[in-house]
């Protein structure tokens, strides 16, 4: 079996260190805390101070996920922004290239020690995560959507980080370039949808009425929301918990009867899941094949030429 050498290396390397032990141990301490802060929350509720609170065990379950991703959207592109500029700086860059692997190759070993470390934090987090599915009774299923989930925001983040570390000299200047491109996908994707339901808003109040092409199209829009990472999370989490769909009863302009477009198929069935983890796969790989293109040196060469 295949093992990129870069993976086989890094995870050597860095499983003979204790750093990974005051890693896993500084990330099951920040759970805990957010464990016991949640309990105390459930314990204060009028609802359940007669003591009977394993129903709501059940609200661990996004509390606990969603500490996890936000750990996991911070610290994997700090690692991997500082891969490729790392090298540069310690001068070894030109030496790695001189290797056999391919620039994708590079790029992937990279990235996936990345995704293999923080894998490895959240596996070791199950015994606190198996509490709201052993007590509150949740299916098991939703345990594994979660690795998934995880999975995919590790690998997101990894592409981010990594294609920042191909732009950039400095790892400094890479990590706050990952950042950047957070703002980028969180904020920057909510804009569209802000400026057409204050066009539409003014044009209902100034005009009294709507044009029947902007009513009509205007929504699709809101397909940006599909590469916004809070989105996506909301969507998942609301819809497991609430049985609710953020993207169905969020937005009227999307249910109107009039709308048309893709968005009326995003927003329908489980179309939004599918699709933003289709979009967030793809653009993942466009950004390490970017990345690969930045440190291939053969392009390089013919540059100059």
């Amino acid at each position: 079996m295949y093992l990129n050498p870069i993976v086989k290396k890094d995870v050597k390397v860095q499983s003979r260190s204790m750093k990974i032990c005051w890693g896993v141990f500084a990330y099951e301490l920040i759970l805990a805390l957010v464990f016991f802060l949640a309990m105390t929350v459930i314990q204060g509720n009028s609802r359940y101070s007669t003591g009977n609170i394993y129903s709501a065990m059940v609200w661990l379950y996004p509390i606990l996920a969603v500490t996890q991703l936000v750990i996991l959207g911070i610290l994997v592109p700090i690692r991997t922004a500082s891969s490729i500029s790392g090298e540069k700086e310690r001068q070894t860059f030109d030496i790695m290239m001189t290797t056999s692997m391919s620039p994708f190759s590079v790029i992937m070993g990279k990235v996936m020690t990345a995704v293999v470390q923080s894998m490895f934090y959240v596996v070791a987090s199950m015994p606190i995560m198996a509490l709201p599915f052993i007590i509150g009774g949740m299916s098991w299923a939703y345990l594994f959507l979660f690795l998934g989930i995880a999975l995919l925001v590790a690998f997101f983040s990894a592409s981010i980080g990594i294609l920042c570390s191909s732009l950039c000299k400095k790892s400094v200047g890479a990590v706050n370039m990952s950042y950047v491109f957070y703002l980028i996908f969180f904020l920057g994707t909510v804009i569209p949808p802000v400026v057409y339901s204050v066009i539409h808003d003014n044009m209902r109040y100034n005009l009294g009425y709507v044009p029947q092409v902007y009513e009509t199209f205007g929504p699709n829009v809101y397909l940006s929301l599909l590469l916004n990472p809070a989105v996506y999370l909301i969507e998942y989490f609301t819809g497991i918990m609430a049985g609710e769909s953020l993207i169905k009863n969020g937005f009227y302009d999307i249910n109107a009867i009039s709308t048309k477009g893709p968005i009326k198929l995003a927003a329908s069935g489980n179309w939004w899941m599918i699709l933003s983890t289709v979009l967030f796969i793809g653009v993942s790989l466009l950004f390490l094949w970017i990345a690969s293109r930045r440190i291939d040196p053969i392009k390089g060469r013919r540059k100059k030429r």
